[in-house]
């Protein structure tokens, strides 16, 4: 099959629903009031952005999924990526709707996030560990070695997916900083897919192009704002698309981003729990940056450059 059709095509469609159902959506979200929550001890420039219509992610999801429906005759490979993207998209959509609708600012009980997290990637690890054999993890930079991890291959699918997760959800504080972070990393994947000739390529692609016309309306200053709906689904997609192509470990690489976002709450909390003191000045850490004085879009356009060098490194480590 040429690769317009699994590659321009998906990404066309994504762009093009994602970027039409924007206008259409918006106006709905600030019709039902349905607008951000900020913190008042977060950076002041922030305060403004209160109000603004958020569960965006509902736009980027049904762009994924309208798309990714359409090549599921292409390759079953794309059904459990959509599942784990569609599962923590919708866990995302509760928390949301928690806090805009029923006005609980924090949203699910935080166990009651982490039990629905861990439900949805049971299932998925079922699945990979019944019906496929995603059991080695390509070792970056070993020139083709495998790391197969036996016993704890279970327990190692549990940490990378929700550590992934919870880090793409750290990640989405700024304008425009998930959307930009997570399409680079889908542009890695679509790459590393097709030259692998895999059947992963039309949802990674439907990914960027979903991103791409979120973006639109994303970036600063935002009219819209993806929520945990969108932020949770796209960090269920980075884990799963890994697993389907044995690069899991190359996750703290491209979504290196990721990473520093979540280590630094956890550091933020650690310190502060022994020695009352704040590490950061905010966390995470791209608050940390706002608040050193750096403007919004320059602490999303270093983060952005940094995604896409370490992407490029990434593609060098296979």
């Amino acid at each position: 099959m040429s690769l317009q059709y699994i590659v321009i095509l998906p990404i066309v469609m994504a762009f093009a629903v994602s970027v039409l159902l924007c206008p259409i959506v918006i106006p709905f979200l600030k019709k039902l009031k349905f607008g951000q929550f900020v913190r008042d001890d977060g950076p002041e420039s922030h305060l403004k952005k209160s109000g603004t219509p958020t569960m965006g992610g509902l736009i980027i999801l049904t762009s994924i999924v309208l798309v990714s429906v359409l090549y599921m005759w292409y390759d079953k490979i794309i059904g459990p990526i959509l599942f784990v993207t569609l599962g923590f998209g919708m866990i995302g959509f509760m928390d949301d709707y928690i806090k805009v609708v029923m006005k609980r600012s924090m949203g699910l009980r935080a166990w009651q996030k982490m039990l629905l997290q861990i439900l949805v990637t049971t299932i998925y690890t079922y699945y990979i560990t019944r019906y496929t054999d995603s059991f080695e993890m390509l070792i970056p930079f070993s020139k083709g070695y495998y790391l197969s991890l036996g016993q704890w291959f279970v327990p190692a699918v549990f940490f990378i997916v929700l550590g992934t997760v919870n880090g793409a959800n750290f990640t989405d504080g700024l304008d425009g900083l998930a959307s930009s972070v997570t399409m680079l990393i889908a542009t890695f994947f679509a790459v590393v897919a097709v030259a692998m000739d895999s059947g992963t390529v039309p949802i990674a692609c439907a990914v960027i192009g979903a991103l791409l016309g979120f973006l639109v309306y994303n970036v600063y200053p935002a009219k819209v704002f993806m929520g945990d709906t969108g932020s949770l689904a796209l960090g269920g997609f980075v884990a799963s698309m890994a697993f389907s192509l044995k690069l899991p470990l190359f996750i703290p690489i491209v979504a290196f981003i990721y990473l520093a976002e979540v280590t630094s709450v956890i550091i933020q909390v650690a310190v502060y729990k022994t020695w009352k003191k704040r590490f950061f000045r905010m966390a995470p850490l791209h608050h940390h940056f706002e608040l050193k004085g750096w403007p919004e879009t320059k602490v999303v356009a270093i983060f952005s450059i940094i995604t896409a060098i370490l992407c490029l490194v990434g593609l060098l480590a296979i």
